[in-house]
């Protein structure tokens, strides 16, 4: 009787991510993304910044990999899928070293700026009404006030700033067309794509790590950061990506300097200004403008 049902009822674990809408996915995505940077901070100090992107790289491919064991999907992947893991773990990679070494050289506000300038791009090109054109005119405004951009810096964190926007707007790119590839089950192809990064950053980072491999208080600080960092915000982003079309998924971005605010409000009680407030009320009111376009199923 099953195999002629047209469709099979889902699995428990996928009947519960099911119900859960995805733009909850991505606020939990981006509520660890700020938790990350604040393990990040005790290893800045012994470590230098792309020991500190290896490490937090190289333990979310160990989770992962005792988590799901995904080589054992590999075999059974085309070609062209294999070439999507392959180009997304290489982005990751050198993504999180450039990010590393952008924010050791200038503010967090600043490369959060300038890492939204693609992603406006993205949204920019999808947005086809004009309900949608003044839902991202709203964020773009919004994020403006909140990051206060400031391009004066060094050059060399201004050139690595630059290259982790265009790699981060590749990392949406690339993660979104993984989520809706029916050959992979879950989240193997982060898996898959999270080992391929650690492999690809070992030369970069793994001398410059070695303090945290002699002292297990840094080695359990760089564990957190990939956890808050990578293992967490992945996989919510991946479980989003599966039900969001890309541009709404690129002008949710535009949440993650709110999400900052808020948690400065409520975690640190840092009251933020006149414009930082206008800044939230604005990329709140754009994502709620949004609509999702209709796509083909």
């Amino acid at each position: 009787m099953s195999s002629t049902s047209p469709r099979s009822p889902l699995p428990p674990i996928d009947a519960i991510q099911e119900r859960v809408p995805p733009h909850a996915y991505f606020v939990v995505s981006a509520v660890f993304h700020y938790l990350g940077p604040a393990f990040a901070v005790l290893l800045f100090v012994h470590i230098e910044p792309m020991g500190v992107a290896w490490l937090r790289i190289a333990s979310a491919a160990v989770i992962f990999a005792i988590w799901r064991r995904p080589w054992r999907a590999w075999s059974a992947l085309g070609e062209a899928t294999r070439r999507t893991l392959l180009g997304w773990g290489g982005v990751l990679a050198v993504m999180n070293i450039c990010f590393y070494l952008a924010i050791d050289a200038l503010p967090l506000g600043t490369v959060a700026a300038i890492e939204f300038l693609p992603v406006i791009v993205l949204a920019a090109l999808a947005a086809r009404s004009r309900r949608n054109i003044a839902a991202l005119v709203l964020a773009v405004v919004g994020v403006y006030l909140l990051t206060d951009v400031r391009l004066a810096g060094e050059p060399w964190g201004l050139t690595f700033a630059g290259a982790n926007a265009l790699l981060f707007a590749a990392y949406i790119t690339l993660g979104h067309r993984v989520a809706r590839d029916e050959a992979l089950t879950g989240i193997d192809g982060l898996a898959l794509s999270m080992l391929i990064a650690a492999a690809v950053a070992l030369p970069f980072g793994l001398w410059e790590a070695r303090p945290a491999m002699a002292d297990p208080a840094l080695l359990a600080a760089a564990i957190g950061v990939g956890v808050c960092s990578s293992v967490v915000p992945y996989v919510c982003d991946q479980l989003a990506m599966k039900r969001l079309a890309r541009s709404t998924y690129a002008l949710m971005v535009a949440l993650l300097p709110a999400t900052a605010t808020v948690i400065g409000i409520v975690v640190l009680a840092q009251i933020p200004t006149l414009a930082e407030s206008v800044g939230v009320l604005l990329v709140i009111g754009g994502v709620a403008l949004h609509r999702e376009p209709a796509q083909p199923r």
